[in-house]
C-alpha cells in the first residue's frame, strides 16, 4: 500500500481497498455511511459495504459518459434524500471517472455539501478524475460545464480492480499518464517509453499510479481552484473534450485525450513552441501504447463551437495548453482560428512527413 499526503486529504493506492476504506470510515467518526456505485462495480461496492458494517446501504446506478447528466445527478440527489442522508453521513462513491465526477458533484450540492470518499476502480479515475476536487456533469453545450470544487475526505485507488478491466478500458487512462509525463519531464516520460513495450498486465501499477498522482497533487496543491498554473493539467483536453462532444460521445474520453495530445503538439509546432523531435517522441509513445491518433470526424465547425464554451476561454477567445518541450508546458496560449482549424483537419490524417510541414 502507498499513501500520499500531498493534499489536504489522504490518497491510498492499494491492491485491495475494502478493509482500508472500512478502517477509515470507522476511525473518521461519521454517524452513518452510504455507498453509491456504478452498476458495473456493484460486487466491489458490496464488499466495501460489508467491511464497513452490516446494514450499510449500497445503491447502484447505470453510468457512462452519456449518463453524466443533470438527470442522473438528480436521481442520485433524490436517492440521498430518500435515504435520509444528513450532513454527518459519509457518502462513499465507487467506480470510474464518471462515477467519481458525478457522485462527488452530488455530495457537493446535497444540503450544500456532505462528506465524500472516492474509491477509484478505473485507471482514468485513479490518475485523474478522483483526485483534485473537481466534480461535475456534462451539459449539451459541453463537458463538465456544471460542477463544483469539492475536496473528498479521502481517495482510495483500488489497484486490484485493474485486473478486471478489459484492455480497452485500461487504455482509457494511459493518455492521462502520458500527459503527466509530458508535464513532469524526461525521467517520468522515459519510464513510460520503457514500459510501453511490455504488456499492461505486467506494469508495476501501484508505483505507476502513485508516481502519476504525485505529479498531479504537486500542481493541485499550488492552485486548488484552477486560477492559474493548474491549467497545465488540461494539456490535450481543450481539443479532446470538444472532439468528444462533437462525436456525441462515441469517441471515448481516453481516445479523445490521446488525439488531443497530438493536436496540442501540432498547434505548438505551428506556433514555434515545440520541436519536431519531441513531437515525434510523443506520437511514438502514444502509438506504442496503441492509442488513437486519428479521428474521422468531418464536423470541424461543431468542434470549434464546442471549444468556444471551454472553461478556459476568455472574452470569447480560445486558450490552449501547449508543450514547449517535454517537461515544460505553457498555459493560457491564444491561437488564431485558422491555425486551430488546420490542426483539426490534420487530425483526419495518419501522422507522416506532412506532420512537420
Amino acid at each position: 500500500m502507498t499513501r500520499l499526503d500531498d493534499l489536504l486529504y489522504p490518497i491510498l493506492v492499494s491492491s485491495g481497498v475494502s478493509k482500508e476504506v472500512a478502517n477509515f470510515v470507522h476511525a473518521s467518526g461519521f454517524g452513518r455511511c452510504i455507498v453509491l456505485c456504478d452498476a458495473n462495480v456493484l460486487p466491489r461496492a458490496r464488499s466495501i459495504a460489508g467491511e464497513i458494517g452490516k446494514g450499510t446501504p449500497v445503491v447502484a446506478f447505470p453510468l457512462g459518459e452519456r449518463r453524466k447528466t443533470w438527470l442522473t445527478a438528480g436521481r442520485v440527489l433524490e436517492t440521498l434524500a430518500e435515504r435520509k442522508v444528513e450532513r454527518t453521513t459519509l457518502v462513499v462513491g465507487v467506480g470510474g471517472g464518471v462515477a467519481t465526477d458525478l457522485f462527488g458533484f452530488a455530495a457537493a450540492t446535497y444540503m450544500r455539501g456532505v462528506p465524500f470518499v472516492a474509491v477509484a476502480t478505473s485507471l482514468v479515475a485513479m490518475v485523474d478524475a478522483a483526485v483534485g476536487g473537481k466534480t461535475g456533469v456534462d451539459l449539451r453545450a459541453g463537458k463538465n460545464l456544471a460542477g463544483a470544487f469539492k475536496d473528498p475526505v479521502a481517495v482510495f485507488c483500488d489497484i486490484g480492480a485493474l485486473d478486471t478491466l478489459p484492455g480497452s478500458a485500461m487504455r482509457e487512462g494511459l493518455a492521462e499518464l502520458v500527459k503527466h509525463g509530458i508535464i513532469e519531464g524526461d525521467q517520468t516520460f522515459a519510464e513510460l517509453e520503457e514500459l510501453a513495450a511490455h504488456p499492461l498486465r505486467t506494469w508495476p501499477w501501484e508505483r505507476i499510479v502513485a508516481d502519476s498522482l504525485r505529479v498531479k497533487a504537486m500542481i493541485v496543491s499550488d492552485d486548488r481552484l484552477e486560477s492559474g498554473a493548474r491549467e497545465v493539467l488540461n494539456l490535450g483536453h481543450t481539443f479532446g473534450h470538444a472532439l468528444e462532444l462533437a462525436s456525441g460521445y462515441r469517441l471515448s474520453h481516453g481516445s479523445a485525450v490521446a488525439i488531443g495530445l497530438r493536436a496540442a503538439g501540432l498547434l505548438a509546432l505551428r506556433t514555434g513552441r515545440f520541436s519536431q523531435s519531441e513531437h515525434l517522441r510523443v506520437l511514438s509513445l502514444l502509438a506504442l501504447l496503441r492509442l488513437p491518433l486519428v479521428v474521422r470526424l468531418d464536423r470541424t465547425d461543431a468542434v470549434l463551437r464546442a471549444m468556444s464554451v471551454d472553461k478556459k476561454a476568455r472574452d470569447g477567445k480560445l486558450r490552449f495548453v501547449l508543450p514547449r518541450k517535454i517537461g515544460d508546458v505553457e498555459y493560457g496560449v491564444h491561437a488564431p482560428i485558422p491555425s486551430v482549424r488546420a490542426v483539426l483537419n490534420r487530425l483526419r490524417e495518419t501522422p507522416g512527413a506532412a506532420e512537420f510541414r
